[in-house]
């Protein structure tokens, strides 16, 4: 156990910096610096923000940030809010639930395959057609006269088949181009669950799914490259920010 805002301020203070010049370097408000050293939780817009604030901190000091989260989340942070690890990497829990849905999930597949049986057989039963009443027509028609095809049946108006719609890119990806960049990655909307949480080091990339967008805060968007269907986005803002991110590009948010 140590003391998350003494230490921080000490580091700050050996290296000759004042507040005002991690703030330029950073994006960090002073007042949420000092409200971090002074260990003024309470202060900081949440507890999403106080770790993502208190990671680069302690990073741009040239200090462990996953020890400081770590002793934040031993000492201060709110267990009710569960886990912020992605989902993709949380381990998975076999109970009686996740038993019981992939065994519904399989009896579905066998109703939708059983009906689409039973529909074949239905229409399996119709009459055959006379093989003989193709004979009876062609000795009736005149000699010489052929048989109306296709493209006599269909005659002049025929329509042509409709362009099947453009599909819309699943995915996106968040990389850090130019730069560290923290991010939090919400599913939906500022209340979704958290997909990922941390700092994105220069050189490394985010895939996320867009379903149908998510929600995303940046402290540091100068440095971030936003792909869509391996399309640049633009629309990026200077300072950090809220956004939506879908399909169509960005979009600013609450």
């Amino acid at each position: 156990m140590f003391e998350i805002g003494p230490s921080l301020r000490e580091a700050r203070l050996k290296q000759g910096l004042t507040p005002e010049d991690v703030q330029k370097a950073i994006r960090i408000r002073d007042r949420y610096l000092f409200a971090i050293e002074e260990e003024r939780w309470e202060l900081l817009p949440g507890e999403a923000y106080a770790k993502g604030f208190l990671r680069t901190y302690a990073e741009f000091l040239g200090l462990d940030g996953n020890l400081y989260v770590d002793e934040f989340n031993e000492r201060f942070a709110h267990r009710e809010e569960g886990s912020l690890a992605p989902e993709t990497l949380a381990p998975v829990r076999l109970g009686r639930v996740g038993i019981v849905r992939p065994l519904l999930a399989i009896a579905a597949i066998v109703a939708v395959v059983a009906a689409v049986a039973a529909w074949q057989l239905r229409g399996g039963s119709q009459p055959a057609s006379n093989p003989h009443a193709g004979a009876a027509n062609a000795a009736e028609r005149p000699a010489g006269k052929p048989a109306a095809g296709k493209h006599e049946q269909s005659g002049k108006h025929a329509t042509r088949p409709a362009a099947k719609p453009a599909t819309r890119p699943e995915r996106a990806v968040l990389s850090a181009a130019r730069g560290p960049v923290w991010l939090l990655v919400r599913a939906g909307g500022p209340t979704g669950a958290v997909i990922y949480e941390g700092t994105l080091q220069q050189g490394q990339t985010l895939p996320v799914r867009l379903a149908p967008r998510v929600w995303f805060r940046v402290g540091a968007p100068w440095n971030l490259d936003v792909r869509v269907g391996g399309r640049l986005v633009h629309g990026l803002p200077s300072a950090p920010a809220n956004l939506l991110l879908s399909a169509r590009g960005l979009t600013p948010a609450s």
